[in-house]
């Protein structure tokens, strides 16, 4: 942490003298030591945090697809004509980590077709804009991809 805030100090400082350096770095480590002691930062926390950026980009990834897929799927959905059946859900979720369920809850918003309406403790209510949005929303590849971001290894 105390490398990206002096390295984000020389970015916006713009020129590279002893001063502005030496500022830099004092400046970023008293930073680093009011994190620690205040904020409940550690080294630890930081290396789990680093550690799950790759998993974290390619859910990311996967996300943006599904998002395109789902949107091709409404569309289609609309445009066909066919009536549509909206449809209110509810299912319980494996995640253990309020971030993972946030995530799950967020992620299924964003997806078009479908509205996460309620989210307590691990309970889901989603409403999906016909009744082939819901299949798969239990045990979905979603929470499945999600619950492997929540674990350290």
């Amino acid at each position: 942490m105390a490398l990206a805030l002096f390295g984000l100090w020389m970015l916006l400082e713009g020129r590279w003298t002893v001063e502005t350096v030496l500022t830099g770095i004092v400046l970023s480590a008293l930073i680093w030591l009011f994190c620690w002691k205040f904020l409940d930062y550690s080294l630890r926390r930081e290396w789990a945090f680093i550690r799950r950026i790759p998993r974290a980009l390619v859910y990311l990834a996967w996300l943006i697809g599904q998002v395109f897929i789902a949107g091709f799927r409404t569309m289609s959905r609309i445009w066909s004509g066919r009536e549509v059946h909206p449809h209110l859900i509810s299912f319980r979720t494996a995640l253990r980590t309020d971030p993972g369920k946030v995530l799950l809850s967020q992620s299924i918003t964003l997806t078009p077709g479908t509205l996460t309406v309620d989210q307590r403790d691990d309970r889901f209510l989603v409403h999906a804009l016909d009744d082939a949005f819901t299949e798969g929303l239990r045990d979905s590849e979603m929470e499945k991809r999600i619950r492997r971001l929540e674990n350290n290894g």
